[in-house]
């Protein structure tokens, strides 16, 4: 009897030894970044470019562990888990807009001229007016980065002007102003998860749909899509972003590392995205008939869209007034 007690008492001494060792292992601060965007798109390069220099900068004070590909949900669903805590970084693009209306901004089709023209309005704009009405909503953004430039592909035929849209379904993300866009121009616009859009497309649920090069690549769009016009009708920022609540729990010199990583990444994905954009248009072009659209007839079909802008969100007008006048 004696020789079991003791027995017993030396294994469940092994098992506290064991279980101690676990916790102190599981104790170190895990922050997990979940982003719904494909593997070789510009978000998830560069998601990947961020985890790797913020885990190095990090050291044993916590490690990022980053999911892709919509593994822990679409977009809305990482949103509410940002604010439930069960996901600590993001990075939302179009679907901001429903959080803030004055994201809404990047939705105005040709605002925006070029990379050099976004960081002014990033600058000038977004960080002071735009990024505090997202903190009001519980969020913080710690990075302005890209999702990209975008163009519409479709089954049916080349896009030149607003009218060869007429009556064409096109997905679009969940945002309200992409869905006043595709509507203004005649267009059926059809929200959707972009999980949802490659079996969309296959099976003639939707027309066509609008992305930047490299989630059309990296989604395999080309491979059910006939035609691809250029538009480039909006330039899409994508935003590193936490629950606010969440962050201020954090270490402050992790939070110091993470801000300092967002930052310093941008210039990298600039000269990516760059680089991107002029090598997958030849590439989609290879199974794909492109076409450049008629950019003067989309500016003029979209003038009613700025103004609506301007009247549904108080700062609106200021805006896109700012925003334009930086384009020089």
């Amino acid at each position: 009897m004696k020789g079991s007690m003791k027995t017993l008492l030396l294994g469940a001494c092994a098992a506290a030894i064991a279980f101690g060792g676990m916790v102190q292992s599981a104790s170190a601060l895990e922050i997990v970044f979940a982003i719904s965007a494909a593997p070789g798109s510009t978000q998830y390069v560069t998601a990947e470019e961020f985890t790797r220099r913020a885990n190095e900068l990090l050291g044993d004070k916590a490690q990022v562990v980053f999911y892709g590909s919509g593994q822990l949900g679409d977009d809305k669903d990482l949103m509410q888990k940002l604010k439930l805590g069960t996901v600590h970084l993001s990075m939302p693009s179009s679907i901001m807009s429903s959080i803030a209306p004055e994201a809404g901004l990047f939705d105005m089709p040709f605002l925006v001229k070029d990379r050099a023209h976004l960081n002014r309005i990033e600058h000038r704009v977004f960080w002071p007016m735009i990024e505090p009405a997202i903190e009001a909503k519980g969020y913080k953004v710690l990075g302005f980065w890209e999702n990209g430039i975008r163009h519409i592909t479709n089954n049916v035929k080349p896009i030149n002007t607003p009218e060869d849209l007429k009556g064409l379904k096109i997905r679009t993300p969940k945002s309200t102003w992409r869905v006043k866009m595709f509507t203004a121009w005649g267009a059926n616009p059809t929200p959707m998860a972009f999980s949802e859009v490659f079996v969309g497309l296959q099976t003639g649920v939707i027309d066509g749909q609008e992305n930047p090069y490299t989630n059309i690549y990296a989604a395999k769009f080309n491979e059910v899509q006939k035609y691809l016009s250029v538009t480039g009708h909006v330039y899409t920022p994508s935003f590193l972003t936490t629950g606010a609540d969440q962050w201020g729990k954090l270490p402050e010199d992790v939070r110091q590392i993470l801000e300092k990583t967002a930052v310093d990444v941008q210039g990298w994905m600039y000269a990516t995205g760059t680089m991107d954009d002029l090598a997958l248009q030849a590439k989609l072009g290879e199974t794909m008939a492109v076409n450049v659209a008629d950019r003067a007839a989309f500016v003029e079909a979209s003038k009613p869209i700025y103004d609506e802008f301007a009247q549904e969100v108080p700062t609106g007008r200021e805006m896109i007034d700012l925003a334009l006048q930086l384009a020089d």
